[in-house]
């Protein structure tokens, strides 16, 4: 039986759902689900849990032996197209083949240099009917940042920051803690749980002292991150201190001296020189490192999250950098023509210039509200 095209979106709708439950712990892979269906009904579901270990079509064929069904003859659905290569795992177009399933429909065709319809191309040598594009703009934006990374090279940037109602992010003396409560500071936690790093630039190091680590236990340990023009961090702060026990990266430009990076690199920090000291070249720099698998953690960097502060947030932004936006903004009104705003210099000259965002969420932590806006993506 052929499923109908209403019934192919709603079963893709639900691998959709699934894949979810991998952020934060498959990067650099991608998040995908499958589900395996027959007559109507779902006899497996998967989606990949942990990066290194078996893909989303691998665990619904498991799920349907599991449930003590053959997958023979049975349509799969999945959220990206499956791969042919053998990389930490064997190829899942050879093990839906092998399971002689009739049917795959796939949302989206991987931009992945060592897939890029080669997975479609193998099912339908093997007699597979193949269909594609299926809930492709849900997919596409499910799997937006692990597709910026395949096609530019850079990781997707989350910027966070948190403001007073009237948009300020410190007092006119530069007391800025708290704006929020408690609930919403739990949120950003989460948040930090599920990328692969999160920076910051050196005002926020000097003035904050922060840890930049995760409360309550994410999926990641992200990379703690300061970007320096000319000064570093003091071997006494304590993001330097914990650095042989949490991963902490320095983006150090041509004028920090290599008496300076010494120095910290015998306290276990990690340094990515760059050849700028223009602060929006030395961004543009560092993204294609973290994009690569040449930075010290070895693998491509797929979310990057910014937490300030303004000057560092007003580069990303003057170099139009920043796909995500999550802005908490606090029931407090401070006021005061000095008191700072997220986004510092360079700015932004015209309007026409300014990046566009979308609203993709709204939702409130007592009396504060986030707000979630996004690049609006083609589903190219």
């Amino acid at each position: 039986m052929v499923e109908r095209r209403d019934d192919d979106e709603r079963w893709m709708a639900e691998a959709i759902e699934l894949a979810w439950g991998g952020l934060g712990r498959v990067e650099p892979n991608p998040m995908v689900g499958c589900v395996i269906v027959r007559d109507g009904q779902l006899i497996g579901r998967g989606f990949h849990e942990t990066f290194g270990q078996a893909h989303a079509e691998v665990n619904a064929l498991a799920d349907c032996k599991t449930r003590g069904e053959s997958a023979c003859g049975a349509t799969a659905y999945v959220t990206l197209e499956p791969c042919c290569h053998h990389g930490k795992t064997p190829p899942c177009a050879d093990a839906l083949i092998r399971a002689e399933v009739s049917r795959v429909v796939v949302a989206a065709v991987d931009p992945f240099d060592q897939v890029d319809g080669g997975g479609v191309c193998r099912l339908r040598d093997a007699g597979i009917r193949v269909d594609t594009g299926v809930g492709l703009s849900a997919a596409t934006q499910q799997l937006a940042a692990y597709l910026k990374r395949v096609r530019t090279g850079r990781p997707w940037v989350i910027a966070k920051w948190a403001m007073s109602m009237d948009g300020r992010i410190a007092t006119t003396s530069g007391e800025s803690q708290w704006i929020t409560g408690e609930s919403a500071r739990r949120g950003v936690h989460e948040l930090r749980g599920r990328v692969d790093g999160i920076a910051i630039g050196m005002g926020t190091m000097i003035a904050d002292d922060p840890m930049l680590t995760a409360r309550g236990g994410g999926a990641r340990t992200p990379a703690r991150i300061v970007f320096a023009r000319s000064r570093v961090p003091s071997l006494n702060s304590r993001l330097v201190e914990s650095a042989s026990q949490t991963p902490a990266w320095l983006v150090a430009g041509p004028q920090v001296p290599d008496s300076e990076i010494d120095r910290l690199a015998d306290h276990g920090v990690k340094v990515i020189r760059v050849q700028s000291s223009d602060s929006v070249s030395m961004i543009d720099e560092a993204l294609v490192r973290f994009g690569s698998s040449d930075n010290p953690s070895g693998q491509p960097m797929t979310h990057l999250m910014i937490e300030g502060g303004g000057e560092l947030l007003g580069s990303f932004a003057a170099g139009d950098q920043i796909d995500e936006c999550h802005v908490y903004v606090g029931a407090k009104v401070i006021g005061g023509r000095a008191a700072p705003g997220p986004v510092g210099d360079p700015g932004i000259a015209k309007l026409s210039d300014a990046t566009g965002f979308s609203l993709e969420m709204v939702d409130r932590f007592d009396d504060d509200v986030r707000m979630i806006y996004r690049r609006t993506l083609s589903a190219e």
